[in-house]
């Protein structure tokens, strides 16, 4: 039985003044993901399933995320079988050499080794440098 399901089962078990538990709780509660379950699971092969894959229910050895993008961050991938996962609302790129590019940098695609940041703020606090303009 997995970690999720024995967690379900003894929190329906403790609950607050609760009545024994019925086979058909039981049961109940092992279809439903525990409210505590990961948005994203990062498998033990690096791949990154979200509530929406297939696999999601049967991973079972995995590193939890809070969002796809952490996810991917890490280095996991995206499943083969997945649609195109949604572009982050935008991404700096630090390069190896520690110049942060905003996607209007005309150095911005050329960048393909980089280290990303949710805004140039954070880029620059990292120890980057704004491009020369």
């Amino acid at each position: 039985m997995s970690v999720m399901k024995s967690l379900a089962f003894a929190v329906l078990a403790i609950g607050i003044g609760a009545a024994p538990v019925s086979a058909a709780d039981k049961k109940e509660a092992a279809k439903a993901p525990a409210a505590d379950a990961p948005a994203v699971k990062k498998s033990d092969s690096g791949i990154c399933h979200d509530k929406s894959s297939p696999s999601y229910e049967r991973t079972k050895n995995f590193t939890p995320f809070k969002t796809m993008d952490e996810c991917m961050k890490s280095g996991g991938t995206a499943p083969k079988n997945a649609g195109a996962a949604p572009a982050p609302a935008v991404v700096i790129k630090k390069s190896d050499n520690g110049i942060c590019h905003d996607p209007s940098s005309p150095s911005y695609e050329k960048t393909a080794k980089f280290t990303s940041f949710a805004s140039m703020d954070e880029c620059v606090k990292s120890g980057g440098k704004p491009p020369k303009k």
